[in-house]
């Protein structure tokens, strides 16, 4: 999954500061129903990620079956933080 693609699909621009609030309502909301729809290990993970991004990703115990990709999503979540202390 491309970030920019992702970006384009959800919200209408490639660009992060362009999104208005109502586009970022809706399309957290439209990726919020694709994350429960979505069967692909890797493609849950990716959008679970932007929405981490975001500000708004989902509880990682519900998010998530596998042990593993609850672990992945941690390391991810210090990474993003640490990345944002800086």
């Amino acid at each position: 999954m491309d970030f920019d693609d992702q970006l384009q699909r959800y919200f209408g621009t490639t660009d992060p500061t362009a999104i208005q609030p109502e586009a970022m309502a809706a399309g957290i909301e439209h990726m919020r129903v694709d994350f429960g729809l979505e069967k692909d290990r890797g493609r849950r993970f990716a959008l679970w990620a932007l929405l981490y991004m975001l500000g708004t990703h989902l509880d990682l115990d519900q998010a998530f079956k596998e042990e593993a990709d609850r672990n992945s999503a941690r390391d991810f979540m210090e990474l993003i933080d640490r990345m944002q202390e800086d």
